[in-house]
């Protein structure tokens, strides 16, 4: 009778020095798995706010005075640069691995800009609204037959003065080689959305 409750208490011992191997081997794997799988650092041009300058984005292009567009536009795109905040690290365009100072450029975001060919918006709307009866807006905008018809009719007794001042203020009626108005960067500008390859709505398949 008393070797049984040696027998229980050598089974007890030996089912708790297992579990504790059990966690010491699950603590090791755990450890190992964190030091061997961490986390890569992240693309400069996934940063995120905090991760820039105080400044704002890291991301501000700089304008043209003459166009109100970023600096070095060609085909609707400018390329510009992004500066990371002072002790990031992340992979810049280059694929490169980098603890940045601030001072250095991460990637260059592209960003959409227009093409301009040296029209004025407020010049358009001013003459539109004081001499559109004339046709001098139309003149303007390169328009000269209709230009000259305004001027023979008196801006069409003067309705169609009144409609081209909407249109012109509305951004609807624009230069005639299809250019774009020279608006200021941060004013109000017309977006117009269009359907591309990229907006365009697939129609979706189910299996």
């Amino acid at each position: 009778m008393a070797a049984r409750p040696r027998r229980r208490l050598l089974l007890l011992r030996r089912r708790q020095a297992a579990a504790r191997l059990l966690g010491v081997l699950w603590l090791a794997c755990g450890a190992a798995e964190g030091v061997a799988g961490g986390e890569p650092p992240l693309k400069c041009d996934e940063l995120r706010l905090g991760q820039y300058p105080e400044s704002g984005w890291g991301c501000d292009p700089k304008i043209d005075n003459s166009t109100q567009e970023p600096l070095n536009c060609t085909n609707h795109t400018a390329n510009v640069p992004c500066r990371p905040a002072p002790n990031i690290t992340c992979k810049d365009h280059s694929g490169n691995e980098n603890n940045f100072t601030g001072k250095e450029v991460g990637f260059y975001k592209p960003i959409a800009c227009r093409n301009v060919n040296g029209y004025s918006y407020k010049v358009a709307v001013a003459l539109s609204l004081f001499l559109g009866w004339l046709g001098a807006d139309r003149f303007y905008l390169g328009y000269p037959a209709l230009g000259l018809l305004k001027f023979c009719t008196v801006g069409f007794c003067g309705i169609g003065s009144l409609i081209d001042f909407i249109l012109i203020s509305m951004q609807i009626v624009g230069p005639s080689d299809g250019s774009s108005y020279i608006i200021d960067y941060y004013g109000a500008r017309l977006t117009r959305l269009s359907i591309t390859n990229e907006t365009f709505r697939k129609t979706q398949t189910y299996p």
